[in-house]
């Protein structure tokens, strides 16, 4: 059962996967935040073909998530659209390879702020700002348990937030719920950070084959904040056609 009042704030809801999450709450009846940075036109674009489809029912919010004051301001307009706020799914991610040999104190800073220090403080910030019964939703990678090369700070910064899920998950309870996703290959990145030969091995490592795609994820969360995972906290729902097996 999904309640159809609940308000979701959703990070990097503007496109792809971030997106499918809010299509996916949305038709399940919640009213949707949907966070972005840069992303600005295709944000209210989604947010209004959204409102045509159930009327007051989707908003966007901007924020830049290195900033702190940024991350408790959207905390605070979030709760204050619709008065209430139900659940936060910390989608918003940086990724890309930076090779130990390579890496850089700024791209360090970014694949940390985004990953993991923006998960926390937003976090800190809507905790006492959810309902009773509230959730959580961290969304992290697979591969944190079975590393990749060249992908070590991006890992690290994603280890931290499935700790912090643990961490929240008991910290948070029993007024909330804390709970991560952890996806494998479901979509290549915009600008794809492997050759083609790379790619096709990387989907050939897939026990099933294929990418899982963006719904995959989506239909993860949606269980996630449903009554039927009421009495999951601190758990990580693998999402990965059984890449973490290969």
């Amino acid at each position: 059962m999904i309640r159809s009042d609940y308000v979701v704030l959703i990070t990097g809801a503007a496109r792809r996967i971030g997106a499918q999450i809010a299509h996916t709450l949305h038709a399940s009846g919640h009213r949707v935040v949907l966070h972005y940075r840069s992303s600005a036109g295709e944000a209210h674009a989604l947010a209004d073909s959204l409102n045509a489809k159930r009327a007051n029912s989707a908003c966007a919010l901007c924020a830049d998530l290195k900033e702190v004051d940024a991350i408790r301001k959207l905390g605070a307009d979030a709760h204050r659209v619709w008065g209430r706020l139900d659940a936060l799914v910390n989608n918003a991610s940086s990724y890309f390879p930076a090779p130990l040999s390579d890496l850089t104190p700024e791209q360090f800073d970014d694949l940390l702020g985004s990953n993991l220090r923006a998960p926390l403080f937003l976090s800190q910030t809507c905790a006492p700002l959810l309902s009773e019964g509230g959730s959580i939703i961290n969304i992290l990678d697979v591969h944190v348990r079975k590393p990749m090369s060249g992908f070590s700070a991006y890992l690290a910064a994603k280890g931290g937030l499935w700790t912090l899920t643990e961490a929240l998950a008991v910290e948070l309870a029993p007024r909330l719920r804390v709970n991560g996703v952890a996806p494998g290959h479901m979509i290549w990145a915009d600008q794809p950070q492997f050759e083609p030969e790379r790619l096709k091995a990387e989907q050939e490592r897939i026990p099933l084959k294929k990418l899982g795609g963006e719904a995959e994820v989506a239909k993860a969360v949606k269980f996630l904040l449903s009554d039927d995972a009421k009495y999951m906290n601190g758990a990580i729902l693998p999402v990965d056609g059984g890449l973490r097996l290969s």
